[in-house]
């Protein structure tokens, strides 16, 4: 049930309309008054614009003092008009009728809001000075610089402080109308100011719309890279979490399996060794209890375990030969003395090589490719390079989950890596993966 205005009295609460008259006198303080003086220096433009692209480099640097340079010419074309109308006696007068307008006009570059009240309250000043009513309130150079300036500070501000200016010009050119008939009135431009102001006003406050539209719409973009990409990342540290869950899972059974047996291979061992072996194989069960646990928080739900063991370097040929089948002409080219590595480092390692050739088939179709493993005295070096796409097949755009994949398995091992364009137009992937002494094994699988 609405409330009366007696009620609303009664109880201490202030009307609805009370409310509204209330926030349009906070707007208009807030675009008018709050700080109408303050130093607010004009910035160069951007110089990526779509209109300084097309500019040549020499004055593309220029581009940027566009605005300023706006603002300029129209104080000159304000002082020009006050010279080519002839308004005043000459001397001084005849001086202030165009310089206090462009003056107004320049404030915009420092102090916009200012500079639309000194506009304003120079209006009948100039008026006098000019000793002439046929154009009333405003004289003609008078008239060019307050559009300017209702039209830049609208720009500079917003469209709130647009509607305000509007609003008092309207209410200054409907005070001087109707109060003020001057002797020798011939006719007021008052109304040639409003539909212009309000025709200028219009436009700017689209661009400004349109421009502040465009500026979060880039922001929303950016922040939706940037989650995508920690989303990948995420992503991609989830998958090898996965895939090493196997590896360690497979050491850690071996371990504990080791350690249970060990007693029985020593005749009539102490207790202190057999208490060891118990203790060993104990840590390992429970390291493997919460390395399932934490694989079950990484995991998805239509995840499934894979049946096969995680793939090594010794699988790199049947992996060539799946993409051979695909269509992308690939050579391997295995350099150093072949060695068994880690499992973690051979399954980062086909890992590399199958995303790199995977790119190679989305981003190069018909080219041919080349994979190099090197076995080096430090560790692995890996290589793979391909050509320029060649034939009617477009290249397919990926979802950039590639490169963060071989940057992340790389990191992990505390590796280098360079992804880049090939100076004979193709791409190139180089990457070397670190193996410590002590972590080599020969080819029985027995330490080095």
């Amino acid at each position: 049930m609405t409330e009366t205005t007696e009620q609303l009295k009664a109880s201490g609460r202030k009307s609805p309309e009370y409310h509204l008259v209330r926030e349009a006198f906070g707007g208009l303080r807030e675009a008018l008054f709050r700080d109408a003086f303050a130093y607010r220096l004009l910035p160069p433009r951007a110089a990526e614009g779509r209109m300084a692209r097309l500019l040549p480099k020499r004055i593309r640097a220029y581009a940027v003092w566009t605005p300023h340079a706006l603002v300029i010419g129209a104080a000159l074309i304000t002082l020009f008009t006050a010279y080519q109308v002839g308004l005043g006696s000459g001397g001084i007068a005849h001086l202030l009728t165009g310089l206090i307008p462009a003056t107004a006009v320049l404030m915009t570059l420092v102090r916009p809001v200012g500079a639309f009240w000194v506009s304003l309250a120079s209006t009948p000043f100039t008026a006098v000075l000019g000793n002439t009513w046929d154009g009333w309130p405003w004289t003609p150079p008078a008239f060019f610089g307050h559009l300017v300036v209702m039209v830049v500070v609208a720009a500079r501000t917003g469209p709130r402080t647009a509607a305000w200016m509007w609003l008092g010009t309207a209410a200054y050119g409907l005070v001087v109308e109707v109060g003020l008939n001057a002797p020798g009135y011939g006719g007021s431009d008052a109304p040639m100011m409003l539909f212009l102001s309000a025709l200028g006003l219009l436009v700017t406050t689209v661009v400004h719309v349109r421009r502040e539209a465009q500026r979060e719409v880039t922001v929303q973009r950016t922040v939706t890279a940037i989650e995508r990409d920690k989303r990948t990342l995420l992503e991609e540290r989830t998958n090898i979490a996965r895939e090493l869950h196997d590896v360690v899972a497979h050491h850690m059974s071996v371990v504990a399996i080791q350690a249970e047996a060990a007693p029985y291979r020593v005749e009539n061992p102490p207790p202190e060794l057999e208490q060891a072996f118990v203790t060993i194989r104990e840590n390992a069960v429970s390291a493997l209890t919460e390395l399932r646990r934490v694989l079950g928080v990484v995991r998805a739900e239509d995840y499934e375990a894979p049946d096969a063991p995680q793939p090594t370097l010794a699988d790199l040929d049947r992996l060539l030969a799946n993409v051979r089948d695909a269509g992308l002409t690939v050579d391997k080219v295995i350099t150093g003395a072949a060695r068994e590595l880690p499992q973690g480092v051979e399954l980062s390692a086909y890992r590399i090589v199958q995303e790199a050739l995977s790119n190679s088939l989305r981003h190069a179709p018909g080219a041919a490719a080349r994979v190099e493993v090197g076995h080096v005295l430090g560790g692995l070096g890996l290589r793979i390079v391909n050509g320029p796409a060649t034939g009617l097949v477009k290249p397919s755009p990926g979802a950039g989950h590639g490169i963060t994949g071989m940057r992340e398995r790389v990191t992990m091992l505390n590796g280098e890596m360079t992804a880049e364009p090939a100076a004979d137009g193709g791409y190139e992937v180089t990457v070397f993966l670190p193996v410590p002494l002590a972590d080599r094994l020969d080819p029985a699988g027995e330490d080095a």
